[in-house]
């Protein structure tokens, strides 16, 4: 069998009806595009966050309350789980001591508490997240300032009212000008700024720029608490890591149940978060590739059609001696190649939209899922045009040259 030929009649079809043509591969255009998009958009988003969390600090061992499942971790009870154990948090700032003091192989540890309030400077006023922690918080969460300066142990032994804001807070109740030496209040207590940290963006659901930083005494006493919300540890080499995850644990089992607390390594955290991103990537992946399969279901509706309109055309080829599988190689080739014009258009745009839209939001364009949509596209083609192609080949050429 000759294909060139084949190849030759099935593009003079297709272009004797280009609007159809291009209207049938339209829903493979939309699949490629999507499939593409999507995975970017995916991929973008696991990159980003993940990159966040690695800016906030490194070598980190993070103690948070409660008993948290990292390895098995979900959003649905995973979350609940950790906002449960923030509430009824048993933590409290001598355990942080304690680890400082009896964990040799952290070079830091820094005590938070967490907590929402309206901060206020004369008119302006914004809610914003208060952390409560101590003098060497920029160091292990990663967070230089950009002006004025941070507390000191002085400050947190004294509980002065005193704070530094993120970026955006001092964006949002400041202006232009310098928020140094200036009185706010946060709730009802007023406080002197002292400092602002540099911008760093959004961390996932978390906005460091959104956050006001002050003693964690200061909060202990404005909230009327005596407990911690989570504690940090900075490990000098991450080949200690493991190890100071131990000695924290038996450092925290001497006051505390285990189900009081949970040690995690940073990157058992990093690990969780970036295999739910990366379900979600296949999941908006697998989503798109629907339409592919609409796009298949609209090849076979017009190659249907074409069989029907090509009837006559299709007796008097045979009757001049085409055999069925010459046919049904002429039908199959048309699909084809309606799928393979409509994966490569796809994929043009599905490339040049990841490109554009990243100017606006994270993405990364993967170069499998280009390559995978390109190929689904075809075998879509090959799948859905099979039934019609087989119909033209085993049309009866008497048949055929009756059909009117």
């Amino acid at each position: 069998m000759k294909y060139i030929p084949l190849l030759k009649v099935s593009l003079k079809a297709l272009r004797s009806n280009k609007s159809r043509a291009l209207l049938t591969m339209l829903g493979v255009i939309i699949g490629v595009a999507a499939v593409i998009l999507l995975v970017s958009i995916g991929n973008g988003l696991k990159t980003f966050i993940t990159k966040q969390l690695e800016d906030l600090g490194s070598n980190l061992v993070v103690v948070l309350p409660g008993e948290i499942d990292v390895k098995n971790f979900s959003f649905s009870a995973g979350s609940q789980a950790a906002l449960a154990g923030l509430a009824t948090s048993k933590l409290k700032i001598i355990d942080a001591e304690n680890i400082k003091r009896d964990v040799p192989l952290l070079e830091e540890t820094v005590a938070i508490t967490l907590s929402n309030s309206v901060v206020r400077f004369g008119n302006e006023s914004k809610i914003s997240q208060v952390i409560g922690t101590t003098d060497n918080y920029t160091k292990v969460r990663n967070s230089p300032l950009r002006e004025g300066e941070f507390f000191t142990q002085k400050d947190v032994d004294s509980a002065r009212r005193i704070a530094v804001l993120g970026a955006t807070v001092a964006k949002d109740l400041f202006g232009d000008k310098s928020p140094l030496g200036e009185k706010i209040f946060i709730g009802d207590f007023p406080y002197e700024v002292i400092g602002v940290l540099e911008e760093k963006g959004a961390m996932g659901f978390i906005n460091v720029d959104e956050q006001t930083i002050i003693p964690v005494t200061t909060a202990q006493r404005q909230l009327n608490l005596d407990n911690v919300n989570m504690i940090y540890g900075q490990v000098a080499s991450p080949d200690d890591v493991s190890a100071a995850i131990k000695e924290v644990d038996q450092v925290l089992s001497t006051r505390l149940e285990k189900d009081d607390y949970t040690v995690v390594d940073q990157k058992e955290v990093l690990s969780a978060i970036s295999s739910i991103l990366s379900v979600i990537t296949i999941s908006l992946g697998g989503t798109a590739a629907i339409s592919l399969l609409v796009g298949g279901i609209g090849i076979m509706n017009i190659m249907l059609v074409s069989v029907t309109e090509r009837t006559r055309e299709i007796g008097l080829r045979k009757a001049l001696g085409a055999t069925p599988e010459t046919i049904l190689a002429q039908f199959l080739i048309e699909a084809v190649i309606l799928s393979i014009g409509g994966g490569l258009i796809g994929i043009v745009f599905g490339v040049a939209g990841s490109l554009l839209l990243n100017f606006v939001f994270p993405m990364t364009l993967i170069w499998w899922s280009v390559i995978l949509a390109f190929f689904v596209s075809v075998a879509v083609g090959l799948l859905f045009g099979t039934m019609p192609a087989m119909r033209a080949a085993k049309l009866d050429p008497i048949d055929a040259l009756r059909y009117e």
